[in-house]
């Protein structure tokens, strides 16, 4: 007990001298031992690693997780060391509602056919996001969440010891300063003043006190100056290891940017199959519906042969006989027979690779130019596109039309 006592008296004297030292040097009444410019830098760099790790980390926390709520409820998980619940992504959640609408409305119909195609995509997306963020997580935000919360507290806490050494060597400093003025000011203006003998004795006994004084404040000063120069090197090396931090983060960050590219080309190819998957439903769409319209009056043997045939897309070819009834008569488009209008063509650019169903239909390679024109009654989302001797049929949202 009676250690403790003893020792809880010196750390509140040493506390109560640092305390006296910090507020001096701020009232400008005492010196600071001033570090070395190269060690200034590095604990400069240190604070710029630590506060732009912090704003990048919590800023890639929220680009993998918009939700705030979820990502409290993560962090509260990783806090109780727990492993956290698996969530159901956007994607996959948009992917089950349009499925679940698919089977209401009926998937033998156009509406349920394209819902179930596109909830598909939206799961096959939502899946490689989950993906993405889970890659993301353990290859960049884990080695950043270490660094804060290992390496930084250990430089931060030898930081602070580095600070209490250097106010405790000022503090040494000081009292040496003091205690020299007083021996020289006590071994200057000796006690004359009185002839009895007694003031001699007491001047030379002041004297031999200062003196000792020095002496040990110059020993303190010593251990103090010794502390400060071990510490001084043990921050010096953690400080100089950012740079080993910043190597190891630029693999993290080379890592980062890999998944991403990664996420967004299996998202742009899930899209662009779904997209040659749409269109080839749009000429499934326009055949039901026409399907589902009456017949005309009276058929026409050429127009029995074309109900006979398989289904295959047509041109319908409109009448410029003037005065004959309005009826379209769909014949099967033969690319080697098809002549560009008389109103002129245009020329295109491929926007993406484009694979042709069947031989009336043209292949296309993305970036290269073709000629395009459209034929009376053919389909909107349809155009001709011709490449040399080749001709075939093109869909419109591959292409990017030019003047």
């Amino acid at each position: 007990m009676d250690f403790n006592v003893k020792k809880l008296a010196s750390d509140a004297g040493v506390f109560f001298s640092r305390a006296m030292q910090f507020t001096e040097e701020k009232l400008g009444q005492a010196e600071k031992t001033e570090l070395d410019a190269h060690f200034e830098n590095l604990l400069a760099r240190a604070d710029f690693t630590k506060n732009w790790t912090e704003k990048i980390l919590r800023q890639t926390e929220v680009l993998l997780q918009p939700n705030p709520s979820a990502r409290v409820e993560e962090f509260l998980y990783e806090k109780l060391d727990r492993k956290v619940p698996s969530r159901v992504t956007n994607g996959e959640l948009l992917a089950q509602y349009m499925t679940e609408a698919a089977n209401d409305f009926g998937p033998g119909t156009p509406y349920g056919k394209t819902l179930i195609k596109v909830g598909e995509t939206q799961r096959r997306l939502g899946a490689a996001e989950r993906d993405f963020i889970h890659s993301a997580s353990i290859n960049f935000l884990t080695p950043l969440r270490n660094f804060l919360e290992g390496d930084w507290r250990t430089i931060s806490k030898e930081r602070r010891i580095l600070q209490n050494r250097r106010l405790d060597l000022d503090a040494c400093k000081a009292r040496l300063k003091k205690a020299k003025a007083a021996e020289a000011k006590a071994a200057a203006v000796p006690d004359f003043q009185e002839t009895r003998p007694r003031n001699y004795v007491l001047s030379a006994s002041a004297s031999a006190l200062w003196s000792d004084e020095v002496e040990k404040a110059e020993h303190e000063l010593r251990l103090t100056q010794t502390e400060f120069d071990r510490q001084a090197e043990v921050t010096r090396l953690l400080l100089e290891g950012i740079s080993s931090t910043h190597v190891n983060h630029l693999r993290c960050l080379h890592e980062f940017v890999e998944s991403q590219t990664n996420y967004y080309a299996q998202c742009y190819q899930y899209m662009l199959d779904l997209q040659k998957q749409l269109g080839r439903f749009s000429g499934t769409f326009v055949g039901n519906a026409e399907s589902t319209s009456p017949p005309p009056a009276a058929t026409s043997l050429p127009a029995v042969t074309a109900a006979t045939l398989p289904a295959v897309p047509t041109i319908p070819v409109v009448p410029t006989i003037v005065g004959v009834p309005n009826t379209v008569a769909e014949s099967v488009l033969n690319p080697n027979e098809v002549k560009p209008p008389a109103s002129g063509t245009r020329k295109a650019r491929v926007l993406y690779d484009y694979e042709a169903a069947d031989s009336t239909e043209l292949a296309l390679l993305a970036d290269e130019m073709i000629t395009v024109y459209s034929l009376p009654g053919m389909d909107p989302d349809w155009l001709i596109g011709e490449r040399g001797n080749q001709k075939g049929k093109v869909p419109v949202t591959y292409l990017e039309l030019l003047s």
